[in-house]
């Protein structure tokens, strides 16, 4: 023992060399797998560099830290275990980086809110609607604002798609000019008849005739009408609503014998008030709403929340979001109620603003720090369990061989 310590003691403490060599002594009734520990520490002692620069320059409590770990038996064992948590925790550290570069490169959204300044500005309607049991013929899409004005100079693009029992399209046609009248004239929409001159007439013209019978041919076929486009209305409360409000009394009756007979089952494709933004939700899309039996009136109820959605690139992306309700009411044989599809907004007076932001690179840093130091710490805990582990079922079996 006395040589062992004076081959490195230019290079360490006396009192170190001492304990770490009490520490390496042979224990009087070692088994073999002891012996070859003993044999590969002192090994390890004879071949350590005691004059390296960076070792003496190391403090003597860091010293003694360093001798005990370099030196200990097990300390630096390679073991299959060993190498299995290390390899699953570098898989687990990989898989942790990538998760937090992630993170870090995802945006998230902040909201504000504040008073509705815009002015003058008009509010475009994105629609895209189909009516399986009505057909374009007698389909008409009706609009008016809070004041019940006429809109003269009301920019429309709207298209109809006349679709068979299959929804194949079998036509098209295009509404330059959208059908707009007060509530007070709509005979259709209260119980006095509108267009009396047409109520004195016993008969009509042959172009009535001719679209009755091409209309009740269409509804033998079973022809529906998908009417998409975008409206441009003022910004003001208002409604549009589609139904069979063109056509004129008589012809109305003729061709369904009846307001109960007007089926207004419709699907909401897409109903928007503005273009789309990241993580939007328009309740009324992919809307379902099928009649069986009775007729009746759809009237969907919208809060308009005007929106403004900045990118992370500075882009302002100025639209809106809106909530609904809705209500439908029945119509017996005997009304003179008309049915339709109403959808009636008014404006918030909040406007919402959503803005894009990114977390910031320390926060990053911080994360990943702090997730990969824990794995590691983690995996030096899990690998000295698993030795220890492995030691103890292993030790009662090296006895046995030793005694046999």
């Amino acid at each position: 023992m006395v040589g062992y310590s004076a081959a490195f003691m230019s290079g360490i403490l006396e009192s170190e060399t001492v304990a770490l060599m009490a520490t390496l002594s042979l224990p009087f009734m070692a088994t073999p797998l002891q012996r070859d520990k003993h044999h590969e520490s002192m090994n390890r002692v004879l071949s350590f560099p005691t004059n390296n620069p960076l070792f003496l320059s190391l403090p003597k409590r860091k010293k003694s830290v360093f001798l005990k770990f370099f030196f200990l038996p097990g300390s630096c064992e390679k073991t299959k275990s060993g190498a299995f948590v290390s390899i699953v925790g570098l898989v687990v550290m990989a898989i942790l980086f990538l998760h937090e570069l992630t993170y870090y490169l995802s945006t998230y959204t902040v909201h504000q809110m504040a008073v509705d300044s815009k002015r003058g500005e008009t509010l475009p309607i994105h629609i895209n609607m189909t009516f399986p049991s009505l057909p374009c013929d007698v389909m008409s899409i009706d609009a008016i604002d809070m004041s019940g004005k006429h809109e003269v100079d009301l920019d429309t693009n709207i298209w109809k798609l006349r679709l068979d029992r299959y929804g194949h399209i079998i036509g098209t046609e295009y509404l330059s000019d959208l059908v707009e009248k007060e509530h007070a004239n709509h005979g259709h929409d209260h119980h006095e008849d509108h267009h009396e001159e047409s109520e004195n007439k016993t008969t009509l013209d042959n172009k009535a005739e001719e679209m009755i019978n091409k209309v009740k041919h269409a509804l033998v076929n079973g022809e529906g009408c998908r009417v998409y486009g975008v409206l441009e209305v003022q910004r003001v409360a208002g409604n549009f609503h589609v139904s069979v409000h063109g056509l004129s009394m008589i012809v109305a009756q003729r061709i369904f014998e009846g307001s109960h007979h007007v089926n207004v089952s419709h699907m909401i494709h897409d109903l928007s008030f503005g273009p789309k933004y990241p993580g939007i939700h328009n309740p009324l899309d992919d809307t379902i709403r099928i009649l069986h039996e009775a007729s009746g009136t759809f009237k969907y109820y919208i809060k308009i929340v005007p929106t403004e959605y900045k990118y992370i690139s500075k882009e302002v992306l100025p639209t809106n979001q809106f909530s609904v309700s809705e209500y439908f009411s029945p119509i017996d044989k005997d009304s003179k109620l008309w049915p339709a599809v109403y959808f009636l907004y008014d404006l918030s007076p909040i406007a919402v603003t959503i803005r894009e932001e990114r977390r910031s690179f320390f926060h990053f840093i911080t994360r990943l720090c702090a997730v990969l130091g824990g794995t590691f710490a983690l995996t030096g805990m899990l690998d000295r369990w698993t030795y220890r582990l492995i030691e103890t079922v292993m030790k009662p079996k090296t006895r046995s061989n030793f005694h046999s």
